[in-house]
């Protein structure tokens, strides 16, 4: 029997301030490359929840999601397989916006963030061979489309404990 498939589920921030978005730059296996701030969601949380911590782990700014701005779903490549066949990845990401809060001085930020920038889409449009997913500049377009949907259309059924 196979093992079932599953898509990792992401989440990420766009953080408009002033005409420019907050994005990091972090470390892959491709070099540095640019993101929103985004991570996956943990056993036992919230997409919301997911999504304040991981944008606290990666810019040490608190975060309060107002709206989903969109779902993605795309495919990366993965590790060669032993027998020469490439394997995929999945990725399910959900994209909020939402206020940016306090700036929480002294905060490490996650391993492999090197910085945190604050970019127009300009140059963010200009900057599309750095970015380390296409879903970067999808969020920030639908975003700049006024796509914001309410968050009460997502629903935790937390009733049964984290595996």
């Amino acid at each position: 029997m196979h093992a079932r498939w599953k898509p990792n589920v992401t989440v990420a921030s766009v953080v408009e301030r002033q005409g420019k978005f907050l994005l990091v730059e972090e470390h892959t296996a491709d070099g540095l490359r640019l993101n929103n701030p985004a991570g996956h969601l943990d056993p036992g949380e919230s997409l919301v929840e997911a999504c304040i911590r991981e944008t606290r782990e990666e810019t040490a700014y608190c975060f309060q999601p107002s709206a989903l701005v969109g779902v993605y779903l795309s495919r990366a490549s993965g590790a060669t397989r032993a027998d020469g066949k490439s394997t995929s990845i999945t990725y399910l990401r959900f994209a909020f916006c939402g206020e940016l809060g306090e700036f929480l001085p002294g905060h490490r930020l996650d391993h492999g963030i090197v910085r945190t920038l604050w970019l127009s889409a300009d140059e963010i449009r200009a900057s599309t061979a750095r970015h380390r997913t296409p879903a970067l500049l999808q969020c920030i377009e639908d975003y700049l489309a006024g796509a914001r949907y309410p968050l009460d259309m997502l629903h935790t059924d937390m009733a049964a404990e984290p595996i």
